[in-house]
């Protein structure tokens, strides 16, 4: 599926998003334009904040992230930031009414959280970047347009299908958008799914046990979202590897996958994996921060009321020693699970954090010495240097702290200090003896030569404060 329209290298920029709608679906066009300042505004924001924390030099006055970046000299990402600003503009203005229902945490049948999420990563300029897709197709696959779509069956032969873990039948799912892109492929059927918070995850729905991580060659955020041979290998033993290793968490399974082979190795490009689902009252923690279709607040707040009188302290306190529990025990043992809000799951127990899952293996950093009996570790999940798990998962818990502070201060007005505050009593060691937290500096890996080496920031440690 594309657009009719021509469009820029990377994805279509807010005037032709704007052009596009206006001719295809006038509906949308005036809420777009009407959402088009503040998106602009809140991709600029994190831009400068990125800025200053990453150490990056900037000249002032400019009101436009492109146009920043341009002056600077880094069209390429001018393109992404245009491209995320224009998708984040069209994010907010599909966003349906509160429908003035009971909270969303306590309905029979919970809304689908991940399709909640409209403002994407809450620190990344690039947090709607669908570079490759168009207009059309952002509205026909994002999970923030509450879409449905339809998964593409492709029978494959049996001496081009490689399989790991329980085994597929040489039958691979791939997303319609990627199989747009690689005809002459035997299509024998579709299946109906809800694309997750990554778009490229996809939930079929006629198999609530399963979720499907598809291959395509778009790039969403920071990334092109391929499933390589080293993820192929590593989800299924990995995942069982850890699910053995902690009772503080779920870690979610990924049984199956399979590749099609090309020149005689798994093609990243025609790949997928088979994970097992969450329940589905298991709320991914950056949807706690979205707004919940009952009244337009964030998700959060439904449990604080519910359970804890409106006051946000106990409750993130509770939720803190739920997120840092399992994971921080890991990482006793070398293992730096990607904690991220996308990544991690919680349950609630009449508004009361319950159980924690854990998706997702691809980002994990594992120290082997550490470990008696390893088990096999493909790609880069090997740590070069043994700092590497603690950097990993306490980069991904500063985001997800610092965007539940953040969301709760203003959705509740308690100072951000009480917060922390709240958060220092369960956070434990090491997230409060050290001066500084890292965060990974998204900015600087867009600007370097090499996109995806891992580079760090260091921020004051507002958990510090209070040990």
């Amino acid at each position: 599926m594309s657009g009719t329209t021509a469009e820029p290298l990377g994805g279509p920029d807010p005037s032709t998003t704007a052009r596009w709608l206006q001719r295809h679906r006038p509906d949308l066009h005036p809420a777009y334009l009407r959402e088009l300042p503040a998106a602009r505004a809140a991709i600029l924001h994190r831009l400068t904040t990125a800025f200053t924390r990453e150490q990056i030099t900037a000249p002032a006055g400019h009101t436009d992230p492109a146009a920043l970046l341009r002056a600077m000299g880094h069209d390429p990402f001018a393109v992404e930031v245009d491209n995320s600003v224009a998708n984040l503009a069209l994010a907010r203005a599909t966003q349906p009414r509160p429908d003035g229902g009971p909270p969303a945490i306590t309905r029979p049948t919970p809304p689908h959280w991940e399709q909640l999420v409209v403002d994407g990563h809450p620190l990344h300029p690039g947090c709607r970047t669908r570079s490759g897709m168009t207009t059309q197709d952002v509205l026909a696959y994002a999970p923030e347009h509450r879409t449905v779509v339809d998964l593409v069956q492709v029978e494959v032969p049996a001496d081009r299908w490689h399989t790991t873990g329980a085994g597929l039948p040489p039958l691979l799912h791939l997303h319609p958008w990627q199989a747009a892109r690689h005809p002459g492929l035997r299509v024998v059927g579709t299946r109906r799914a809800r694309p997750l918070m990554s778009l490229r995850t996809l939930a079929p729905l006629d198999d609530p046990s399963t979720h499907l991580k598809t291959a395509i060659d778009a790039q969403l955020t920071s990334a092109v979202r391929t499933v390589s041979p080293a993820a192929v290998e590593n989800g299924p033993t990995l995942t069982g590897f850890l699910a053995g290793l902690t009772d503080d968490m779920v870690v979610l399974r990924e049984y199956a996958a399979g590749a099609v082979r090309t020149d005689g190795r798994p093609d990243r490009r025609l790949a997928v994996v088979h994970r097992q689902a969450p329940p589905p009252e298991a709320i991914p923690v950056a949807a706690l921060s979205a707004p919940s279709p009952a009244d337009g607040a964030p998700i959060a707040t439904e449990a604080v009321r519910l359970a804890y009188g409106g006051d946000p302290r106990p409750f993130l306190a509770d939720l803190t020693r739920l997120l840092v529990t399992g994971p921080l025990a890991l990482l006793e043992r070398g293992i730096g699970l990607e904690a991220h809000g996308q990544n991690t799951l919680v349950s609630l127990d009449r508004g009361r954090p319950a159980t924690l899952y854990y998706r997702d293996v691809g980002g994990i950093r594992i120290d082997p010495a550490r470990l008696p009996d390893p088990p096999p570790l493909h790609g880069d999940i090997a740590a070069v240097d043994p700092s590497e798990p603690e950097t990993t998962l306490l980069a991904a818990l500063t985001v997800v702290l610092g965007q539940l502070v953040g969301t709760l201060a203003a959705a509740t007005g308690t100072p951000p200090p009480e917060l922390w505050g709240a958060a220092a009593r369960t956070a434990g060691d090491p997230l409060t003896r050290r001066d500084t937290l890292p965060v990974k500096a998204t900015t600087s890996m867009r600007l370097a030569a090499d996109p995806l080496e891992p580079r760090w920031a260091y921020v004051p440690n507002p958990l510090a404060e209070h040990r």
